[in-house]
């Protein structure tokens, strides 16, 4: 049939030749042109696939813990397990990469992905609903008067005013014991995300190496990783529009909740972008299994290397042709190779440097939004929604300039380390600015002021009751916070001495409140309303902080993928694959892994006031001193970056050591002493860089 087709239709048409001067008709050529476009698609949609439910998952980090009771470190945990997952089957995934049907494995993986994200919403149909911290007061006679603190001696008992989640409901919750463990099914589920993904990465940015020019391959890279961006944007606006709904919805009385979702107690709808989700990661994984196993180098026409079936369309390959993948012959050569590849000094310093990126770059993002929170008194939902809608779009676009550049300008190794390096010192530079961003403490009576309302206090267990609130008989381990006139924020009404109230639900209004009186505010008529007291200067910082972010946002991305070049450009071809998943297992074994864990366990340490569980014990935090905050938050990134930015100035000097001008191109400087007597013809078409030698000679270099 292809004698035909070469004969007949494409009679006008010359046919092509590869290097062995084989003819290979013009059809297959359009052929392949069109898979690699085709595989260009299905990875931007896979990376936008598992950047939806990753940044999903991150957004929704606050809802989790609050949902399971559980404190900023365990999630932590539960965020980690996603790296666990990549650390069971990165190594092994890139190292059989050449080896295996490369489009089918990432088909397999996107499906993991999908299992994983349906497995994480199990909790939500096996639970209970949610209860949120809150009073049960005792109504009197007027439906319209309710007494938030009544002297013991008056009834001749205590009154009836506990959190909802420690006094009737205590023993239902108390029976289900085991839902405090159902975190463990989105811990599960993270896990099996991270094996899924494992493979998209490596796989996928070695296939587009493999098989497109040299000049499009940085630009190809950049253009599916910036489109895969509008994953982690779409996801946060997902995130975003599910915090705003409550977590119970369709079952659950909206007008009946008390709390909005500015409050710390608030539980979005975390379970319903997860099955969206595991719906698209399903998708992704359908057009890999219709794409072949290997395809021929885009644009060679005289200098094109088929190693197979010279002749033939590789799309259309006997599978007895193909090469089988002998596993003993691989786990033989597997030390050899790793040997080989840390060998490599550049390739050693970018490993080290990825590492502390991931370890910056995930504590960021996966205490963004409550950082946000806390520090700038935004809800969840807004801090997400301004993520997804600022933050993430100018990091594509960073992304993609990023790669543009380096193909529009031509950059050798040497230009693309200078770019990368400036780039990110300038943005570390920004990113010194963020101390500026402060703001106040949260004014709790009792924890961080005295009663007086005149100083900061941080001896905090025993100054809860003061004698204004002495005979309220309030109980320590509550959490409904008002806010008084004097602009103070009480644990509860109690607290605050409240005798009576107007209202229902979120329009309660507590009046006679005696701790307020106290603040020269008269007596019998101070009052306060639910929630904390809004911090108004906190507010106005907010957008000098957010622009600050957008600045380095931009900077860091424009620097991102000619980072990502560095180590293609450093390393042979044969282990291209293998660099990828070493970079990405070390970056997120050391980074991604224990980042969120020790970030979260730091966090948790400037807590200054825990919610209680329904059966005993705290539960989620719900008031942070935002100074300490902020300085391990910021300190944490600001001692990572520093560390980064001395990495890239050693990675640097490395590589202009390594790669010199020798008056007419760049050349690897051990490469420059050797005769070049065995492959004249490649040394004078093109730039001798580790990415474009013979394995003998990248062999002998790179050991």
């Amino acid at each position: 049939m292809d004698k035909t087709i070469t004969t007949g239709k494409f009679k006008d048409k010359p046919p092509l030749q590869d290097s062995n001067g084989s003819m290979v008709p013009a059809k297959s050529w359009c052929h392949n042109c069109s898979k690699l476009k085709i595989f260009l698609g299905a990875l931007a949609f896979s990376f936008f696939a598992k950047g939806l439910s990753g940044s999903y998952m991150k957004s929704m980090s606050s809802q989790i813990e609050r949902r399971f009771e559980i404190s900023s470190s365990i999630v932590g945990i539960i965020d980690g397990s996603f790296e666990l997952g990549n650390l069971m089957v990165m190594v092994l995934v890139s190292y059989l990469g050449p080896r295996v049907h490369r489009p089918k494995v990432i088909a397999v993986g996107c499906l993991i992905m999908s299992l994983g994200a349906f497995l994480s919403v199990m909790p939500q149909f096996l639970m209970g609903r949610y209860n949120y911290e809150r009073i049960a007061v005792t109504v009197d006679n007027s439906s319209t008067s309710i007494s938030a603190c009544s002297p013991a001696s008056s009834v001749g008992r205590p009154v009836s005013y506990t959190t909802e989640t420690t006094s009737t409901m205590k023993n239902t919750g108390c029976e289900k014991t085991s839902n405090s463990y159902l975190w463990l099914f989105v811990l599960m589920g993270n896990l099996l995300r991270g094996i899924g993904e494992a493979p998209v990465m490596p796989l996928g940015v070695s296939y587009i190496d493999d098989f497109s020019k040299e000049e499009n391959s940085a630009f190809y890279i950049g253009l599916v990783r910036s489109s895969g961006m509008f994953g982690p944007t779409l996801g946060f606006l997902l995130g975003s529009f599910c915090a705003s709904l409550w977590v119970d919805i369709g079952i659950a009385d909206i007008d009946a909740i008390s709390i909005n979702p500015k409050d710390t107690r608030w539980v979005g709808a975390w379970w319903l972008g997860l099955l969206i989700c595991g719906a698209v990661n399903f998708i992704a994984s359908l057009p890999f299994w219709f794409l072949p196993y290997s395809l021929l180098k885009e644009g060679e026409e005289q200098n094109l290397k088929m190693t197979h079936l010279p002749a033939q369309d590789p799309c259309k390959m006997d599978p007895s042709v193909q090469p089988q993948l002998k596993f003993s012959e691989a786990v033989k050569d597997f030390l050899p190779t790793l040997k080989k590849l840390f060998g490599n000094p550049v390739f050693l310093v970018y490993v080290f440097l990825t590492i502390l990126q991931y370890n910056s770059l995930v504590g960021l993002i996966t205490y963004e939004t409550k950082f946000m929170e806390q520090q700038f008194n935004v809800s969840v939902a807004r801090a997400i929604f301004l993520v997804g809608v600022i933050l993430l779009p100018i990091t594509i676009l960073g992304m993609f300039l990023g790669g543009y550049l380096i193909k529009k300008f031509k950059l050798d190794i040497t230009g693309i380390t200078k770019f990368a390096c400036i780039s990110f010192i300038v943005a570390y530079l920004l990113n010194l600015l963020y101390f500026t961003c402060s703001c106040e403490v949260l004014q709790l009576a009792g924890l961080t002021v005295p009663y007086s309302g005149m100083k900061q206090l941080f001896s905090p267990k025993n100054s809860f009751m003061a004698s204004c609130n002495a005979d309220c008989s309030c109980e320590v381990d509550q959490w409904d916070p008002v806010c008084g006139d004097n602009g103070i924020t009480y644990m509860t009404a109690c607290f605050a001495g409240c005798k009576s109230s107007t209202g229902t639900g979120k329009n309660m209004v507590f009046h006679n409140c005696s701790c307020v009186e106290g603040q020269g505010h008269g007596l019998g008529n101070s009052s306060a309303v639910l929630g904390q007291c809004q911090r108004e200067n906190c507010t106005k910082a907010f957008p000098y902080f957010l622009a600050l972010q957008t600045a380095c946002a931009f900077i860091l991305a424009l620097g991102g993928t000619p980072t990502y070049m560095i180590m293609f450009r450093s390393v042979s071809p044969d282990l291209k694959s293998f660099a990828v998943g070493i970079e990405t297992l070390g970056g997120r074994v050391l980074g991604g892994l224990p980042a969120p864990i020790y970030f979260g366990a730091l966090i948790d340490e400037t807590c200054l006031k825990w919610g209680t569980k329904s059966c005993g014990g705290s539960g989620s935090c719900r008031v942070y001193d935002t100074k300490a905050f902020r300085n391990v938050y910021l300190g944490l990134i600001a001692g990572l970056r520093a560390g980064c930015s001395l990495l890239y100035i050693v990675l640097f000097v490395l590589i202009m050591r390594r790669f010199k001008p020798d008056g007419k191109e760049m050349t690897d400087t051990k490469n420059a002493e050797r005769p070049t007597s065995k492959e004249p013809a490649t040394v004078n078409k093109k730039e001798i860089l580790p990415g474009a030698q013979t394995s003998e000679e990248s062999e002998e270099t790179y050991m």
